[in-house]
């Protein structure tokens, strides 16, 4: 017996009670394995009541993304066309760029509905449920410099952060260099990885994760204190079908913005997004710690910091906190 089994079971018997006895004998297996398939699929998000005297009865099927309906709900010309949706991955990162090793167009899209080694930052991983929020990573193939693929991270997080205010009505900003915020929280992550060539990139792996409908408990006390959801920032659940359509658009479009006209364009963007200039921080470099305040984008997507000296630091790559009290 494999879980879909199970599954299918309790759907023909929606909101009824099925018992250990009456799902062993239909589908020919142990009590302790009925068990194990009910734990394994409360693992991915569904929902039992179980009760000594009925048995179990199924009270919560997470959203399930639809492959064909992204596909018709799709506005672009290129992102998201060619689309791999998958149950269950390690990392949508290592799918994708198996993808553009093989010679997938630009715009290939990877989606998966659970991950089991999701990446953020700096090799952290990421809290990634069954069904509940959008895990996924992009290929791009941008006819730009090596250099530049920094400036690619800023604009995928100004298209996201568009986007999910329009879809949902929040109020959310960009904290450097690619990390969205509501008061405080983030809610979602941006990681590109980078394949080059004769200094120019042959491919980049935009990899994005959206905490969309994450409940209180998927999260550790630790981790809530500095992670949201946007449906629990609005109380509401969200289509994800819908975010995804809406950012592919925006992101295409502004990548289309950047590809002819250069990263100019996108820095006001940015710059009107962020939630961290013009405030005191500390920056964790790899040489070393400054202190400032940042107050804008230089040309290439770094950012500056003015020191207390007056002196001024551009700053490529670092972890941005606030200064102690």
């Amino acid at each position: 017996m494999n879980s879909e089994k199970l599954l299918h079971l309790f759907e023909n018997r929606e909101g009824e009670y099925v018992s250990g006895e009456t799902i062993s004998q239909e589908l020919n297996v142990s009590r302790t394995a009925v068990w194990k398939h009910i734990r394994k699929l409360e693992s991915l998000g569904f929902r039992f009541d179980a009760s000594r005297k009925l048995g179990y009865k199924l009270v919560f099927k997470p959203d399930r993304l639809s492959e064909a309906e992204l596909s018709d709900r799709l506005r672009t010309e290129r992102f998201g066309r060619t689309l791999r949706l998958l149950d269950e991955v390690d990392s949508t990162q290592n799918v994708a760029r198996k993808l553009a090793e093989d010679g997938a167009p630009e715009g290939t899209l990877v989606v998966a509905e659970l991950q089991t080694q999701g990446k953020g930052r700096m090799g952290r991983s990421w809290i990634s449920p069954y069904g509940k929020g959008i895990w996924m990573s992009m290929v791009l193939r941008p006819q730009v410099p090596i250099h530049f693929a920094p400036q690619l991270t800023l604009l995928t997080a100004v298209a996201l952060c568009r986007s999910l205010m329009r879809v949902t009505g929040l109020t959310i900003g960009i904290k450097w260099p690619n990390d969205l915020q509501i008061e405080g929280k983030k809610i979602s992550g941006i990681l590109l990885e980078s394949t080059a060539e004769d200094e120019r990139l042959r491919y980049v792996i935009a990899g994005v994760g959206i905490s969309a409908n994450l409940e209180e408990d998927d999260y550790t006390p630790e981790v809530s204190d500095k992670a949201t959801s946007l449906r629990i920032a609005a109380g509401k659940p969200f289509d994800r079908t819908q975010i995804i359509a809406d950012f592919m658009l925006e992101w295409e479009q502004l990548f289309n913005v950047y590809q002819s006209g250069g990263f100019d364009a996108i820095i006001p963007l940015w710059e009107a997004l962020s939630v961290s200039l013009h405030k005191p921080a500390v920056l964790l470099t790899p040489q070393g710690v400054i202190e400032g305040t940042p107050v804008g984008l230089d040309a290439s997507g770094a950012i500056i910091v003015e020191k207390a000296s007056g002196e001024r630091a551009v700053v490529f790559s670092a972890d941005m906190g606030e200064p102690s009290t």
